[in-house]
């Protein structure tokens, strides 16, 4: 049997946000920033990159660090960090790396022979008369570019928009010559901003950030962050210079249109990739009760044929294609629901004004791991407060009878187990303080077939789980 796959995908010590998927000659190679456990703000590593065979989306493979920060010429010191990424392969056979570091308004490019090599630095993004592109007068800053190579041309996508921001109108599209680096039509407004989107049908899911480009049966797909942040969008056209149409939500990292959000509201990054006949939407999820530990997931999508995506759920079993299977032993930081059995949570966010994000419940359970950044440590749930649980999606369950969590810290009480959060607890686990990872079970019963399994703490003091385990 292969070994399984779970969200996060990669190890739960690895922090790899704004994934852009891309597979290059049988392996599925994912380009995104880098953060650091416990960081204090966005992308603070070197770019790494991870790479799988097409036929096993379970085994990752680290290809090492493919970029530093330093060895852009605008970045020598390090004082600036690297913001998403994405790579093509250019015309000439070889790999192009673009980025932007976080305090400039101009797209840098790398050039490598492989796809997971060490890249060289190449140059900026420019005009034909040399003037990089960012800083002509009356450009726009430039952020999280995307790039598609056909033929002699590459497309770049870039653009941030941020809520009520009158000044920046939209996504924005340019044409690169052979050399990857001139322009040679562009820009372009494709997708509207807040503030310009009245009757284009993209209102209520204009563009934010997060640009990502691919192509499809002869259709483009944009994919986007909206204005709601945790969303990815996506827009389509057979022009990939104009005429987009609005065509839906692909995923939300807090389960919006599920129901009541399940995880803090924080943004996303991503895209769509074809594997093997199969669809996916890799997108990012946040960690450490902060907005600056991201972890990479994908989950399968669902396309007609007409190809309109119908919206993914978050799961903890997305790389594997099926549910996790009914037994054994699960460590918790594959949780994908992080939420509280309050209503006040939902009226938040259904109350919101337009261009407001509700602020972070911080009493809501999280992904952590103990040791410092780049320690490999399994991680865990912990800030499991009265009232809150987690969830875990989906087990293929087949005469289950007991039902165990393995915890530690300064709680007291039980876990509800459910296999829906309208109904009844199938049963119960009681727990009790401990100062190690200490083992908790009780006989309890799931009913056969593909289940949804929450943990929702009653008790005083805050618990965290490393494991759960079924039997």
């Amino acid at each position: 049997m292969k070994k399984q796959g779970f969200n996060p995908f990669l190890p739960s010590w690895e922090y790899i946000p704004d994934g852009e998927p891309h597979l290059f000659d049988g392996r599925v190679y994912v380009y995104g920033s880098h953060d650091k456990f416990n960081g204090y703000v966005y992308c603070m590593n070197d770019y790494v990159c991870w790479s799988a065979d097409e036929n096993d989306l379970a085994d990752w493979r680290y290809e090492g660090v493919i970029f530093k920060k330093t060895n852009d010429p605008l970045n020598v010191d390090g004082s600036m960090n690297l913001y998403a990424p994405d790579v093509t392969r250019g015309p000439d056979g070889r790999y192009y790396l673009y980025y932007v570091l976080d305090k400039t308004d101009v797209v840098s490019v790398a050039v490598c022979a492989v796809p997971a090599g060490k890249y060289e630095f190449l140059g900026y993004v420019r005009y034909p008369d040399g003037t990089m592109y960012g800083r002509k007068e009356g450009d726009l800053p430039q952020f999280d570019p995307s790039v598609l190579t056909e033929g002699e041309k590459t497309y770049l996508y870039t653009g941030q928009c941020w809520p009520g921001d009158k000044s920046r109108k939209g996504s924005l599209a340019a044409v690169l010559d052979a050399d990857m680096l001139t322009i040679l039509q562009g820009p372009f407004f494709i997708i509207p901003g807040s503030c310009y989107s009245k009757g284009t049908g993209f209102e209520g899911h204009e563009f934010f950030e997060a640009s990502s480009i691919r192509k499809y049966g002869g259709v483009y797909y944009f994919v986007y962050s909206s204005v709601t942040l945790n969303e990815l969008c996506y827009a389509t056209s057979i022009n990939p210079l104009k005429d987009f149409t609005y065509g839906g939500v692909i995923v939300s990292n807090t389960d919006m249109h599920f129901g009541k959000p399940m995880n803090n509201n924080g943004n996303n990054h991503g895209s769509i990739i074809e594997i093997k006949g199969k669809w996916y939407v890799f997108y990012h999820r946040h960690t450490n009760g902060k907005d600056f530990s991201r972890q990479a997931c994908m989950e399968p999508l669902e396309m007609d044929k007409n190809g309109k995506i119908k919206q993914a759920m978050m799961t903890s079993c997305g790389p594997n294609n099926a549910p996790l299977a009914g037994a054994g032993e699960y460590p918790a930081y594959i949780a994908c629901n992080f939420f509280s059995m309050s209503d006040n949570e939902k009226q938040e966010w259904d109350e919101l004004p337009k261009g407001k994000w509700p602020r972070r419940d911080t009493r809501l359970p999280f992904v952590s791991q103990d040791g410092k950044d780049g320690d490999e440590e399994t991680g865990f749930v912990t800030n499991i407060n009265d009232n809150y649980g987690v969830g875990f999606k989906f087990f293929d369950c087949k005469g289950v009878t007991r039902v165990k969590v393995k915890t530690r810290g300064y709680s007291r009480g039980l876990f509800e187990v459910k296999t829906s959060l309208d109904e009844k607890p199938l049963g119960v686990i009681q727990i009790e303080s401990s100062n190690i990872w200490k083992e908790f079970s009780a006989n309890i019963a799931v009913p056969c077939g593909i289940q949804a399994l929450f943990f929702i703490f009653k008790g005083t003091g805050s618990a965290t789980i490393g494991w759960i385990g079924l039997e």
